[in-house]
This record gives structure tokens, sequence and C-alpha cells, in this order.
């Protein structure tokens, strides 16, 4: 592995470990679970590409997870517990 697949590696860890902590606080607010399915499902989908060691396409699923998130509390389609 050469240095810039090593930090990629370090940064999806250390982001992925992040992301779950925000999620075990979020919930959907009314009938939009379409949002935290999103979340969740990106989620899934970063952690399957770091087993595969696709360290980009997991960083990429990473990022659009943390997207759904953050747009979800923005226009209250998540709400934190």
């Amino acid at each position: 592995m050469d240095e810039t697949e090593t930090k990629l590696k370090k940064e999806i860890e250390k982001w992925t470990k992040i992301l779950g902590n925000r999620i075990n606080n979020i919930e959907s607010a009314g009938s939009n679970k379409e949002f935290l399915d999103n979340v969740l499902a990106y989620y899934s989908d970063s952690k399957h590409f770091f087993e595969k060691k696709d360290f980009i396409r997991s960083f990429e699923a990473l990022l659009w997870s943390f997207s759904w998130l953050e747009i979800g509390l923005r226009y209250n389609f998540l709400v934190e517990k």
C-alpha cells in the first residue's frame, strides 16, 4: 500500500467512526424515512468497499452518506434524538 492509500485508509477509518456515532443519534422526521435509509445505505456501501480495499469508492460513499445526513438535518427530514 502506498502513502496515499495509507492516508486515505486512515481518513476513512476516522470519518466512519464519526459518522457512525452521529447516525446513532439520528432518526427520521415524520414520513421521511428515505433520507435515513440513504444515509444508512451509503454508510454500508462505504464499509463494503473498504473491506474490498477499494478506498476511493469507500470514501465516495462515506461522503454521500454525510451529505444525505447533513441535508436531511438542514431541511428537517432527519432529527437528532
